[in-house]
């Protein structure tokens, strides 16, 4: 026992002097853990942000100059006043991403308490802009219209208010969703990528016939790779959390690290096993540069990340239960966000020390066969 522990110490080193002079792994590991992690948070606001428009007003009454005036930057440009000829020359060549197109008599109409219809055209090819900008719109509308209601026939009351509390995230910043998402994911990614690339540079290398001649058994070699790259990219992990996301970002962490490191610690078992299992079945790394493509945008996209699970085909989200990133994410939302303790993520410890149990066995199976076809 006291051997088996001292080969794994001994190889866990090896792994790291390696890994330390890959300068490809080194820049992957960092990026990943600093610039990928504020791009996300910061690059892609949800928000609008100088959103080109333009505005036919056939009525030019003073509440369609009312509705044009609302209209104004950061969230838009100042909106340009054309007629309808060049409206659909212009968004053809890309000048507006919005056409709102104010109809005649509209303001008369609205006064008489008819429910007159405004045109609003969309350049739908500028994706970002025009789900958000579609509903902000309408909004803007909608409230100055009302305001011109109220200031001619008096304020009336609404029968019901709302009383909006945001829990967790009180200020809606999606810089606070951008960097944790980013850094959940990009644990997955490192755990697999980095185990699986150790495992392929060693075979290239041709340093896997001399651990053959070596007194070491599949298991240590095995161990040694998950362990020492799961501790380099716990590392990394934290680091991250509190520099980059906590630091840097001001991200607020309402629960306990320690738990939040002991479930990364969990799911990095399985993922390491998975990258160990995806490198046998790869023979140089543009295969395993496949399969990771094939494995990993499945595991980010349904695991709960970036779309919620209840919004899933019931199918999928049976599935995905198999999937480690799922039961991660899940436990990573409720203790960084929602400041949950042991009592509430232990399911979620157990399904992540059951599935990385099940990929290890798996991973340690296909990795004797390998072993042994090399021998």
């Amino acid at each position: 026992m006291r051997g088996t522990a001292g080969n794994i110490l001994h190889l866990g080193i090896k792994e790291l002097r390696s890994l330390a002079r890959d300068p490809v792994m080194l820049v992957l590991l960092l990026y990943s853990m600093s610039v990928a992690i504020y791009i996300a948070a910061t690059a892609m606001p949800e928000t609008l942000n100088q959103a080109p428009i333009a505005i036919v007003d056939d009525d030019r009454s003073p509440l369609s100059a009312r509705i044009a005036d609302a209209f104004y930057p950061p969230y838009f440009k100042s909106p340009d006043l054309i007629d309808r000829s060049g409206m659909d020359r212009r968004m053809d060549r890309g000048r507006d991403t919005f056409a709102l197109v104010i109809p005649p008599e509209f303001q008369r109409d609205v006064l008489a308490g008819a429910r007159p219809t405004v045109q609003l055209n969309v350049d739908a090819t500028r994706i970002s802009q025009a789900f958000t900008g579609a509903g902000y719109i309408q909004s803007i509308v909608a409230d100055e219209t009302r305001a011109f209601i109220e200031r001619h026939h008096g304020s009336v009351e609404p029968p019901v208010g709302l009383n909006l509390r945001a829990r967790f995230n009180p200020t809606l910043e999606h810089a606070w969703f951008g960097a944790m998402t980013e850094l959940i994911d990009n644990i997955t990614l490192l755990a697999i990528v980095l185990t699986g690339a150790a495992l392929i540079r060693e075979r290239e290398h041709g340093t896997v016939e001399h651990l053959l001649v070596m007194p070491l058994t599949p298991f240590q070699i095995m161990v040694s790779k998950v362990a020492a790259m799961a501790l380099v990219v716990l590392t990394a992990g934290a680091a991250s959390l509190l520099l980059v996301a906590h630091g840097l970002l001001s991200v607020p962490i309402q629960g306990s690290i320690t738990l939040f490191l002991a479930g990364a610690g969990l799911h990095l078992f399985a993922a390491t096993s998975m990258g160990i299992f995806l490198a046998t079945m790869a023979r140089s790394m543009p295969q395993f540069g496949l399969l990771i493509i094939l494995v990993l945008l499945p595991l980010q996209m349904l695991s709960g990340g970036v779309t919620p699970r209840e919004s899933m085909p019931e199918m999928i989200r049976t599935l995905m239960l198999a999937a480690p990133t799922t039961h991660f994410v899940s436990l990573s939302q409720a203790v960084l966000y929602r400041g949950a303790g042991p009592g509430t993520v232990w399911p979620q410890l157990l399904a992540l020390a059951a599935i990385g149990g099940t990929l290890f066995t798996v991973s340690l199976a296909r990795f004797r066969r390998t072993i042994g076809s090399m021998a």
